[in-house]
């Protein structure tokens, strides 16, 4: 009967070293890291809901990185189709940074932006797809102008170039 002291004290003594050695710096940070690895995982694989939903609760206990985890986050909610969404969120950040990563929250709210007004001629608004359109050229051109490195293929400037001439025919 003396080993059944023994084993729990044995036990009790692993538990405290378990609970010990995980502090919340790296219990939360490796918690943090796991959930980044979902959402991005996801984000890459097309699975938007999971990507949002892991990006919304991320940016709130992302410290510094939270605004790059918000243009994340808006990346996947334009991928998603949430254009409204996709275009807050990056205008917002856009607003706020200077450099690249303002010229990477631009590109996002100007493709945005362009989609929106996509989406708006198609039903007829013209006056408001008209405003999206506008909205996207400058935005992207910015990006263009001032970061063309971020455009190593064309693609913005494709965007651009197609905005400019459907504004041509409204």
């Amino acid at each position: 009967m003396q080993a059944f002291p023994i084993v729990r004290a044995g036990i009790l003594g692993l538990a405290y070293l378990f609970v010990a050695s995980c502090d919340d710096i790296g219990v939360g940070q490796n918690n943090f890291q796991a959930k980044y690895a979902i959402a991005r995982n996801a984000l890459e694989n097309g699975n938007y809901d999971v990507a949002k939903r892991y990006y919304a609760k991320l940016v709130a206990e992302a410290g510094p990185l939270s605004q790059r985890l918000q243009l994340e986050y808006a990346h996947a909610e334009l991928r998603s189709g949430n254009y409204d969404q996709a275009a807050a969120i990056s205008s917002t950040l856009a607003n706020s940074q200077t450099g690249n990563a303002r010229a990477a929250a631009l590109a996002v709210f100007g493709t945005a932006q362009h989609e929106q007004g996509l989406e708006l001629l198609s039903t007829g608004q013209k006056g408001a797809g008209k405003t999206h359109m506008i909205s996207a050229r400058k935005a992207l051109s910015e990006v263009i102008k001032t970061n063309p490195e971020m455009d190593p293929l064309g693609s913005l400037e494709g965007r651009v170039a197609s905005i400019s001439a459907r504004l041509k025919t409204l």
